[in-house]
């Protein structure tokens, strides 16, 4: 099944450069002073069940500043002798944990592969955290990570011996770095931007497939495996966000991920599915028919969404406020319900945020910044009034629309009944057009009838 659509993907882009993580690192680090003492660290591994443990994933400030994904690591940026230290913390070698867990870099490894300037065996941090502390004056530190490095650095502060009193030792504030960083994960690379294609190429790619394979009596969690089969043989690390996959009424329930259900061939599903690769995310949503062809309330409903997306990815561009998207996809949507009879109010009423009917059938925004987290960092309003998009920015589009007959709260017009409709496009604002990163995926009405069930 896999195997024609595993041909058409492109090569693997390369991995982000050392060279490309010292200069990240210089930028971050141009930021802080002498005294500063930044700790960046990994998040702890989670249990699933007694001794077995959730795949590991480090946190995303650690593989932006680093490219670390192992483990029980730490980063810390401090300056000795007059310029600044890169200094990672790691597992060691051990024989042993090696021949049950997998080989591990340890400490030469880190030093020979990673964008960092010392090495260590991570049980020696909290001595030479110790250490540093003491000459810092001020700890840049996200906590609720490590909470053990969260106590050290908290006594550190609240420490008042005669040595603080006689030459002024110590820290004297707690500041998080993940605004700072935040910032520059916001503007994505070159080389970032190549993961993201290759995670968005992939991802479209299992959503063909996905489509190919429906058929009626087809269960969600069947075609679950399908497209989160393909995520791993493209060579990724598996899914960015736990899968929706919603037939029928179960297409009207935005996060929904149950996916138990079986699929008859009147109804649509609605799939939410991206790949992550290197740690990058790609996040697409797709709705089709199971039978292979629209019915007519069908198709009116889905026209609509279609439309709307595309004038909102449009509307990303270099100067654009970040919510255009939204307010350009929430009136095409409110104009396409007023055409059909659905809402009766004028189109300014319908808009309103608090009173209008647009908010029964679309309840949520069109959509958020995408890069190492699937709903990746960056303040959408840093002054208080929308952030301007700018080259380098990817964001999703996914309007829709959604009319759950189960819903008390709303009368549910029979003829679309449990019909739910979303499409969802990643997009990087270039100095020209958007570039849609999961364009290949197939979302017109006559590319998605071709595609249905034609395995």
């Amino acid at each position: 099944m896999f195997d024609g659509a595993f041909k058409s993907l492109p090569t693997k882009p390369k991995a982000i450069s050392k060279d490309s993580y010292r200069e990240r690192q210089q930028r971050f680090l141009s930021q802080y002073d002498v005294g500063d003492l930044i700790i960046v660290s990994s998040l702890p591994e989670a249990t699933r069940s007694n001794d077995v443990h959730y795949p590991y994933r480090s946190s995303s400030d650690m593989l932006y500043m680093c490219g670390w994904s192992d483990p029980e690591a730490t980063l810390l940026f401090y300056h000795d002798e007059g310029k600044w230290v890169t200094h990672l913390f790691v597992q060691p070698k051990d024989t042993l944990m090696e021949i049950w867990e997998g080989r591990r870099p340890g400490v030469e490894g880190a030093l020979k592969d990673w964008p960092v300037n010392q090495a260590s065996p991570s049980d020696e941090l909290i001595d030479y955290l110790e250490q540093l502390l003491e000459d810092a004056v001020r700890v840049h530190v996200r906590t609720g990570i490590n909470t053990l490095i969260d106590s050290i650095v908290m006594q550190a502060v609240e420490k008042r011996d005669r040595k603080r009193q006689h030459f002024g030792t110590g820290p004297i504030s707690i500041e998080d770095p993940s605004r700072r960083i935040a910032e520059m994960r916001l503007r994505k690379s070159e080389e970032e931007i190549e993961q993201m294609r290759y995670a968005a190429e992939v991802s479209s790619k299992a959503h063909a497939l996905a489509m190919a394979a429906s058929k009626d009596g087809i269960h969600e969690f069947q075609i679950q495996s399908i497209i989160e089969g393909f995520f791993v043989y493209g060579g990724t690390s598996g899914w960015a966000y736990p899968s929706i996959v919603g037939c029928g009424e179960n297409a009207t329930i935005l996060h929904y991920t149950v996916n138990n259900a079986p699929c008859q061939s009147d109804e649509i599903i609605l799939i939410d599915a991206g790949a992550e690769y290197e740690g990058y995310a790609a996040d697409i949503t797709r709705s089709w028919p199971i039978g292979g062809s629209f019915s007519e309330a069908q198709r009116e409903i889905y026209e609509i969404v279609l439309e709307a997306q595309e004038k909102a990815i449009d509307a990303c561009r270099v100067g654009n406020p970040y919510n255009m998207p939204h307010e350009v996809a929430c009136r095409t949507l409110a104009e396409g319900l007023i055409r059909l009879g659905i809402i009766t109010q004028s189109l300014e009423q319908a808009l309103d945020f608090e009173t209008g009917d647009l908010r029964k059938w679309y309840m949520h925004n069109t959509g958020h910044w995408l890069g190492l987290d699937v709903h990746d960092v960056g303040t959408y309003k840093p002054d208080g009034t929308p952030r301007l998009l700018e080259a380098g920015m990817v964001l999703t589009v996914e309007p829709g629309l959604y009319f759950g007959a189960w819903r008390p709260d709303v009368d549910c017009p029979e003829r679309y009944a449990n019909i739910g409709i979303r499409i969802e496009d990643d997009v990087l604002v270039t100095e020209g057009d958007p570039d849609v990163l999961t364009a290949s995926c197939p979302k017109t009405i006559a590319d998605i009838e071709r595609i249905v069930g034609s395995l």
